[in-house]
């Protein structure tokens, strides 16, 4: 009976020895191999070798750089335009350029950019006043003397020498320039004496006797202008003081 206990025992000690072995050798309760899925959940968030493409949570294409481009922008627009603006260098040529145009703006005062008038005045005796006012919108030259004609005259009065201002009268838009006129000798000693009805004005050039353009033909009064032989003109002045003082 004792015998048969003993026996009994050393079978259960051989039974947990052979547990214990299976224990150590991966095939008893401590093989965990099965318990790593936790393990491997945790790996698989990880993007798997050569399949990321770049869409997970790595970092996008840096866009907050804009303001560097507005800034390059900026320069190039402000740099650049000013350069081009400041470079043109038309500063110093705008004052040339104006003096050029302000002398070629002028040209020659006739009967298609001024107002012509004629009247006879009370003094001096036996005069006409002639005002020619510029009514363009450029400066302009009266130059010589005007040519006169009354009705179909076939001959030029002469016009008065010591008349002749030292330089051309100009008149700038608005502004009037005059001649006086001798119609006739206050002696009577002209002859040839007659009535016209009729004056036609024509402007000389740049050059004596050249064509300077349109004539006028200023109205007279309606009981005409007497004129004889001692006809004669005086040059184109700036006051109409020195046109009436011959």
């Amino acid at each position: 009976m004792r015998i048969r206990r003993t026996s009994h025992l050393l079978a259960l000690t051989a039974l947990a020895a052979l547990a214990l072995t299976a224990c150590e050798d991966g095939t008893g309760v401590k093989d965990e191999g099965a318990s790593r899925p936790a393990s491997s959940t945790a790996t698989a968030a990880q993007p798997t070798p050569g399949t990321d493409k770049g869409t997970g949570t790595a970092p996008t294409k840096d866009t907050t750089g804009s303001a560097g481009s507005s800034g390059k922008s900026g320069g190039t627009t402000g740099g650049k335009s000013g350069g081009t603006t400041g470079g043109s260098g038309t500063g110093g040529d705008t004052g040339d350029k104006a003096a050029d145009t302000a002398s070629d703006s002028r040209v020659l005062c006739n009967g298609s950019n001024t107002r012509v008038t004629a009247q006879t005045v009370a003094r001096p005796l036996n005069h006409m006043l002639l005002t020619v006012t510029n009514t363009g919108s450029r400066t302009c030259d009266l130059t010589y003397n005007p040519v006169l004609r009354f009705d179909e005259m076939q001959w030029v009065p002469q016009a008065a020498k010591e008349t002749q201002p030292q330089a051309v009268t100009t008149l700038a838009p608005g502004e009037s320039g005059y001649a006086g006129v001798l119609l006739s000798a206050a002696d009577g000693s002209g002859d040839g004496g007659q009535t016209a009805k009729k004056l036609t004005i024509a402007f000389q050039g740049y050059t004596p006797n050249s064509d300077g353009g349109a004539s006028a033909t200023p109205t007279l009064p309606a009981k005409g202008v007497y004129y004889d032989s001692s006809l004669a003109v005086t040059y184109w002045q700036q006051d109409m003081d020195d046109a009436l003082s011959w």
